[in-house]
């Protein structure tokens, strides 16, 4: 059976601390769940405990310089299981960006870059250490976090979601943005769990909670293309929120290369 309470971490990498709100901006929904976790470690929350063994660690954020890397190994002696949450913790998040670039960014973005002290790299945090579970988003959900718990609490072991985007348009009988409105919505190659948020308002799917499973990113890219879209438009699309996941990370460096190729 499993305990009566689960002892739980929220710890915090390179990130802006959105995935973190998704427990505080519960508000009286946040006692419901006191009632089943205790909370050893979470700042964000005024807890600061990072030593504490846990039961469940929940990382947001990427592994961008070295004492993110030395915190998350810590993270992973002190906890049962790691659950990475969010954009950054999955797949490097927005900071992943500057993997693509061959420039010396910080020399373009910052006044006296010397003092900032970076890894050459963002990535998720399961390229440094055994992640257990994964929950996606930008940022992720409440009630994505409350199921993932519930779950565990019940003691069955969470299956995550791969479904696409597309069928919660469907589900909502939204009008497909990308054939009636010719948007480049990534919809068709990304997991569901924002409720299909942006198809619901007439804009094109962002990309915010990942690559889908078995995600046909050729297909989709190649369809953009016959929108009309330039080959540095298509590879912008795939470079943003998740530019480091295998899968928009190959459509980026695919239709990159035909865009220097069309500019030499």
């Amino acid at each position: 059976m499993p305990p009566s309470k689960l002892a739980i971490a929220i710890h915090k990498l390179t990130s802006c601390s959105g995935c973190q709100l998704a427990l505080l901006n519960q508000g009286i929904g946040l006692l419901d769940l006191l009632e089943q976790v205790e909370i050893k470690h979470f700042i964000e929350g005024g807890i600061n405990h990072f030593t504490a063994e846990v039961d469940i660690a929940f990382v947001e954020g990427s592994v961008s310089t070295s004492e993110d890397l030395e915190r998350v190994q810590h993270i992973r002696q002190r906890s049962k299981l790691v659950v990475s949450i969010g954009a950054c913790a999955t797949s490097g998040g927005i900071q992943a960006l500057r993997n693509l670039s061959d420039e010396n960014w910080l020399q373009a973005v910052y006044a006296k870059p010397e003092f900032v002290s970076s890894l050459q790299h963002s990535t998720g945090i399961a390229e440094h250490i055994k992640v257990d579970f994964e929950l996606w988003g930008c940022p992720i959900t409440v009630s994505q976090l409350n199921h993932f718990i519930q779950q565990l609490l019940l003691g069955s072991k969470p299956q995550p979601s791969g479904e696409k985007l597309c069928m919660d348009c469907k589900r909502q009988q939204q009008v497909c943005v990308l054939v009636t409105q010719q948007a480049p919505c990534l919809g068709p190659v990304v997991r569901t769990g924002c409720g299909a948020l942006c198809p619901t308002f007439g804009r094109a799917c962002y990309g915010c909670f990942g690559p889908s499973e078995q995600p046909n990113c050729d297909s989709l890219a190649n369809r953009f293309a016959g929108l009309g879209l330039m080959p540095i438009e298509i590879a912008q699309r795939f470079a943003a929120i998740h530019s480091h996941s295998p899968p928009f990370k190959d459509q980026y460096q695919r239709w990159q290369t035909i865009h220097v190729r069309e500019v030499e």
